[in-house]
């Protein structure tokens, strides 16, 4: 007897190789982004990665996924 499956909708993962949106309504999420983006814009991608990480790791940005 053959056993009968329902499949599961694929897993949807962010790209890790764009910024992170800023949280709903977070002025700090925004002002890093605002940071991040002047980074970009100066060629300093080092620091630009590290406002991308600090607003991934910001408890405000993890509480409302975008």
């Amino acid at each position: 007897m053959r056993q009968q499956t329902i499949p599961e909708p694929p897993i949807s993962l962010p790209d890790p190789t764009r910024p992170p949106r800023p949280a709903p309504s977070c002025g700090v999420c925004k002002a890093l982004d605002k940071q991040r983006a002047a980074a970009e814009k100066d060629g300093d991608v080092r620091r630009a990665t590290m406002f991308e990480v600090e607003m991934r790791r910001h408890p405000r940005h993890r509480e409302d996924p975008v």
